[in-house]
C-alpha cells in the first residue's frame, strides 16, 4: 500500500485528486492539508511515498515547504499557474499538473510515478530547491527553529553568513541555521538590497554603517547592528556599483 498526502488550500482541488485516486486500490490517502504548515507536519509524521502539492498557498507556499523537509517524498505539483513549471522540474518533480486537472492527464502522471515506485532500478532524485521560487525575488526566508517554522522578513535580516553546509541568518532577535548555500540564498533575494560582499557574507545594503580599509585590497564593513564583516575586492566593486561611488 502506498501512502499519499494531498497539500492544497482549495478543498475542491483536493476532492478532485481524491476522486481520481479512489480508482487505485494500492493507494491510501493518509492526510489532507490546507496549507504548507499542515503539509510539513503531516509529511514529517506520516512519511508518505507521494504528495500532490499546490504551489500558491497562504502562510507557507509549496516550494518553501519542500525546503524545510530533510528527505522530501516524491512530488506531483498541482497548480493553476504554469509559470512555476520550470522550477518544479528543477526540484525533480514527478510531474506538473495544471488546474483544472483532467482525469486523463492525472492518470498519466500517476502511472509515471507508479512505474518508478515499482521499478527499484529507476532512481528518482529527491526534490532539491536551488532556484528562485517566483518571478522576481523573495521577501522572506523560512527556517526550522527547534521544531517550529520561523518566517523571517528580509527587512529583519542583519546579515547572512556561510557556515559549512548551512547558512547562518542573523537578525536583531536571534540567529538561525538553514541547510542551504550562500549562492542559493543570494539568488532568491533582491540584489539591489542584498550584496555578496565576501564569499562568506551576504549583507543588506541598509545595514551598512561605514566601510574601513583592511588588509591589502580588502575592507571591513561595520553594520548598524554592530557586526564587522569582511569585504573582498569583488565585494567592494559590487557595493560601489550599487551605491554609486
Amino acid at each position: 500500500m502506498y501512502k499519499v498526502i494531498l497539500v492544497d488550500d482549495e478543498p475542491l482541488g483536493r476532492q478532485l485528486i481524491k476522486a481520481f485516486l479512489s480508482e487505485y486500490p494500492e493507494v491510501e490517502i493518509v492526510a489532507e492539508c490546507g496549507d504548507g504548515f499542515e503539509g510539513f507536519k503531516a509529511i514529517q509524521e506520516m512519511k508518505p511515498d507521494l504528495i500532490f502539492l499546490d504551489v500558491q498557498m497562504p502562510r507557507l507556499n509549496g516550494f518553501e515547504m519542500l525546503e524545510l523537509l530533510d528527505t522530501p517524498p516524491a512530488v506531483v505539483f498541482t497548480t493553476a499557474f504554469d509559470e512555476y513549471a520550470i522550477k518544479a522540474f528543477e526540484a525533480h518533480a514527478i510531474d506538473y499538473l495544471l488546474k483544472p486537472v483532467s482525469k486523463e492527464r492525472f492518470g498519466k502522471a500517476f502511472q509515471k510515478w507508479l512505474l518508478q515506485a515499482k521499478d527499484k532500478t529507476i532512481k528518482v532524485p529527491a526534490p532539491v530547491i536551488e532556484n528562485n521560487v517566483y518571478e522576481g525575488y523573495q521577501h522572506r526566508v523560512v527556517v526550522k527553529d527547534n521544531g517550529f517554522i520561523k518566517i523571517i522578513p528580509a527587512t529583519e535580516i542583519n546579515y547572512i553568513e556561510a557556515s559549512d553546509d548551512y547558512i547562518k541568518i542573523v537578525t536583531k532577535e536571534s540567529s538561525y541555521l538553514k541547510k542551504s548555500t550562500l549562492s542559493h540564498i543570494e539568488q532568491t533575494l533582491d540584489p539591489q538590497h542584498f550584496v555578496r560582499v565576501h564569499r562568506s557574507y551576504l549583507v543588506p545594503v541598509g545595514q551598512l554603517s561605514r566601510i574601513e580599509p583592511y588588509e591589502k585590497e580588502s575592507h571591513i564593513a561595520i553594520l548598524h547592528c554592530g557586526a564587522r564583516v569582511l569585504v573582498s575586492k569583488s565585494g567592494m566593486a559590487k557595493l560601489k556599483a550599487i551605491l554609486g561611488w
